[in-house]
C-alpha cells in the first residue's frame, strides 16, 4: 500500500485507488464523479471484461442465435448485415446477458455445463482485466497525463482472491500500485440490494464451489429436476446468499490489504474533494487502530 497515513493520502500528487465491494454501493457512481474532473482516469473491470476479454464470445453468441432466423442467417452469410454488442461505461448489460442463467431452456435458462463453461470464462477474463489494472495506471499516467487513478472492480472481485495469502498474486499486484478501498454495506443496503435484485434479477458470477452447493441446496429444497429449474428463481435463490459469502471475504481484503469506508459515507461525499479526505480519514483510523 503506497499511502501510509491520511496525510501521504491527500498530499500525493498522483492518487491511485481501486474500489470493491458489492455491486449497487456506488463505485461506479464514485468513480464517474472523479473522472467528471478531467483529473482522474476511470478504469472499469467490467468494461474491460466485456471490450478485450469477452468481446468476441458476446458477439459471437449473438450471431449464433440470429443464425437460427433464416432471414437472418442468410444476410449473415453474405456480410450483409454486421451484429455487434453495445457495450458502454454506462451500458454493461451485454457482459451479464452472456453470462445468462441456469435452468430450462424454454424459461430462457442455459443447461448447467453450458453455464459453468461461460462461469469459467468470466473468471479468467476477471483476473486478466484486474492484472491489466497496472498497466492502465502506466497509460492514464504516461499516455494521457492524468494525475490520478481510480478502478471499480466489479462485485465478483472478491471470488477469485485469497486475502489471508500474502503472497496472492492479484492482491499483490493491485496494492503495489493502488490503494485498495472497500465501500462496506450496513445490513439496510443489503436488504434494499435484495428487494431491488428480486425485482429485477441479473446474472451473476460465483466460484464454482459455491455454485454447485447452492445449485443442488436448490434442487433439494425446490424438489425440482435440474431441467425444470427457473432460471429468475434460481438466481433470487442464490443471491442473499452470495452476499453473506462475500461479506467476509471483502472484510479480509480490506483488513489485510487496504481500507473501509462506509456506502452511507460515501453517499454523503457529493464531490471529489469530500471523497479524498474520505479515504485519507479511512487511512487515519487505520493507522490509529495498529
Amino acid at each position: 500500500m503506497k499511502y501510509e497515513t491520511g496525510k501521504d493520502w491527500r498530499d500525493c500528487a498522483a492518487k491511485r485507488v481501486i474500489l470493491f465491494g458489492m455491486s449497487g454501493l456506488g463505485k461506479t457512481h464514485v468513480s464517474q464523479m472523479m473522472r467528471a474532473t478531467g483529473e482522474w482516469y476511470h478504469y472499469s473491470v467490467d468494461y474491460r471484461i466485456g471490450t478485450r476479454y469477452l468481446g468476441e464470445a458476446i458477439d459471437d453468441n449473438l450471431k449464433r442465435v440470429a443464425m437460427r432466423e433464416p432471414f437472418l442467417r442468410e444476410q449473415l452469410m453474405t456480410d450483409s448485415i454486421f451484429i455487434k454488442s453495445n457495450i458502454t461505461f454506462s451500458n454493461l448489460a451485454p457482459v451479464s446477458y452472456y453470462l445468462g442463467k441456469p435452468g430450462a431452456r424454454d424459461k430462457g435458462g442455459l443447461a448447467l455445463e453450458e453455464y459453468r463453461r461461460r462461469q469459467a470464462q468470466f473468471r479468467h477474463a476477471e483476473e486478466q482485466a484486474l492484472l491489466d489494472t497496472g498497466t492502465f495506471i502506466d497509460r492514464a499516467s504516461h499516455l494521457y497525463g492524468y494525475p490520478h487513478f481510480v478502478c471499480d472492480t466489479g462485485g465478483s472481485f472478491c471470488e477469485w482472491v485469497d486475502p489471508e495469502n500474502p503472497e496472492d498474486p492479484i492482491l499483490q499486484a493491485l496494492s503495489k500500485d493502488a490503494l485498495l478501498v472497500w465501500i462496506k454495506g450496513s445490513p439496510s443496503h443489503t436488504a434494499e440490494l435484495i428487494r431491488r435484485f428480486d425485482r429485477a434479477p441479473k446474472p451473476m458470477a460465483y466460484q464454482p464451489e459455491f455454485l454447485s452447493q447452492t445449485w443442488s441446496q436448490y434442487l433439494n429444497d425446490m424438489n425440482v429436476d435440474a431441467e425444470a429449474v427457473d432460471p429468475d428463481a434460481f438466481i433470487r435463490y442464490a443471491y442473499s446468499r452470495a452476499l453473506a459469502h462475500r461479506q467476509p471475504r471483502y472484510e479480509a481484503i480490506a483488513g489485510n490489504w487496504g481500507v473501509t469506508v462506509t456506502a452511507e459515507d460515501v453517499a454523503t461525499a457529493t464531490t471529489p474533494e469530500a471523497f479524498v479526505d474520505l479515504i485519507g480519514a479511512a487511512l487515519d483510523i487505520r493507522g490509529a487502530s495498529t
